[in-house]
């Protein structure tokens, strides 16, 4: 079945190849960028089943213009991906609030204000798909990328619950959460401050690892385009889906760490209740 998709972030990574993969299937896309002219090719290649549109994900006004663009355009919105987003690195001491806000604002409030203008349009269609973006990061703390991590983190917390309210109302929530792509989410446009000599050990080496990892990662974004496109089909979708090999080994080894970890402090934690009179 055709549907009609909203991406925010188009222009580049994953959702350019999202963006590609859905008008390729056949389906009609509302594609939003900061700046549309860098969408201009697939407009002249795919002619009216694309519409580009202007979106700074952090306008909740301009978040509820570009629904509206949508279900005005094609008629309804069947899909949402929240995708746009961006994460640099640096010491927490050495991130001024300025960047911690920016990228919160970015990577979890655009979340939102994209997901609450496209639930009301959903919500009388009785159906929809919404695609949350998060990342690695929103299941570990990533070092070096505090706010990056701290938004994703809240990403998942928001998208668990609002599947928990909107399954009744035939909306299916999932959030994906890939691991290293061959984007440019980690070359030139990524700011990498190793900071002072103190994090030279711990943030120092998560730069030079970043910096050497660019362009040998081992995710195709193509391929997890086409996973993204089975996702929004299926009738029963996964709430959480892991992209990569290298997703799937780090955050499994963690969770292990952490399933261990609680274990071992159990008798801590369940001595803090009340003890039975009986």
């Amino acid at each position: 079945m055709k549907q009609v998709w909203m991406i925010t972030g188009s222009s580049r990574g994953l959702g350019r190849a999202l963006a590609e993969a859905v008008l390729t299937a056949g389906h009609q896309l509302l594609a939003t960028a900061r700046n549309p002219a860098q969408l201009a090719d697939l407009g002249t290649k795919h002619g009216d089943q694309i519409r580009t549109f202007a979106l700074d994900v952090t306008d909740p006004l301009a978040a509820h213009t570009a629904v509206a663009a949508a279900v005005a355009t094609f008629g309804r919105l069947d899909v949402v991906a929240n995708n746009a987003g961006y994460g640099d690195i640096g010491p927490i001491e050495d991130t001024s609030l300025e960047d911690i806000r920016a990228q919160i604002e970015t990577n979890l409030f655009g979340v939102i204000n994209v997901t609450k203008a496209a639930i009301p349009i959903m919500r009388k269609q009785q159906a929809g798909r919404i695609i949350q973006f998060s990342s690695v990061g929103g299941r570990i703390g990533a070092m070096g990328r505090a706010a990056y991590s701290a938004a994703k983190w809240g990403v998942e917390g928001f998208s668990e619950v609002l599947a928990k309210e909107t399954a009744p109302l035939g909306i299916k929530v999932t959030i994906i959460e890939p691991g290293g792509f061959r984007t440019d989410f980690a070359g030139a446009k990524t700011r990498l401050n190793a900071g002072r000599p103190e994090y030279d050990s711990t943030v120092g080496v998560a730069a030079r690892f970043q910096s050497d990892y660019d362009g040998k990662q081992p995710g195709d974004p193509a391929k997890a385009a086409e996973i993204v496109l089975q996702v929004a089909g299926m009738d029963e979708p996964p709430l959480r889906l892991l992209l990569g090999s290298d997703a799937a080994r780090i955050v499994e080894q963690n969770d292990v760490a952490k399933l261990e970890a609680d274990r071992k402090w159990r008798h801590l934690t369940v001595s803090t209740d009340f003890e039975s009179k009986s």
